[in-house]
């Protein structure tokens, strides 16, 4: 049997007879059309970037709980204590400072976790797994490995009692 037919012209493939899919045309996507689905679909995840971002703006946190830390009286100049807060898996530290005012703070490091100590001779908060200090005053790392500051605890006073009241990360 030969690839030529009677009249010496190349005889058609019996697949192609069965399926006439026109090839070359089959796949063809024009640079306009390509264009216009690249526009589409980066519109389409910008949309979806949008709405997740307005919802996660819109979308508040409840509100954490009031928790009473100690006597103001309890804690003295350069000294301080611990508490959990919000949760009773939340280790936290009050620091009195030299100054007399109040500050507290998550006790948990920001490099790898462990629990910072109050150094009240330096006015800092150690580190010691790692060898890292944090300012007593506002938390910020001044040595060692850890470069994001400890997380805020507020607070505010009534009386004598000293009240946790929210959480700055």
């Amino acid at each position: 049997m030969s690839d030529k037919d009677v009249e010496g012209a190349p005889r058609e493939p019996a697949w192609r007879a069965d399926f006439p899919i026109r090839w070359a045309l089959d796949h063809y996507v024009t640079r306009r059309e390509l264009a216009k689905f690249l526009t589409l679909g980066s519109a389409l995840l910008a949309a979806g970037n949008a709405v997740i971002a307005a919802v996660g703006k819109w979308r508040r946190a409840p509100p954490l709980p009031e928790v009473t830390i100690a006597g103001a009286a309890a804690i003295p100049i350069g000294g301080s204590a611990l508490f959990r807060y919000p949760t009773e898996a939340d280790p936290c530290i009050v620091v009195r400072g030299q100054d007399g005012a109040l500050r507290a703070f998550s006790q948990v490091c920001t490099h790898l976790s462990c629990a910072v100590v109050h150094r009240a001779e330096k006015d800092e908060l150690f580190c010691p797994c790692h060898h890292g200090h944090f300012s007593a005053n506002d938390g910020r790392p001044i040595a060692g490995p850890p470069i994001r500051r400890l997380p805020v605890i507020r607070l505010t006073q009534r009386g004598d009692q000293v009240i946790a009241i929210g959480k700055e990360v």
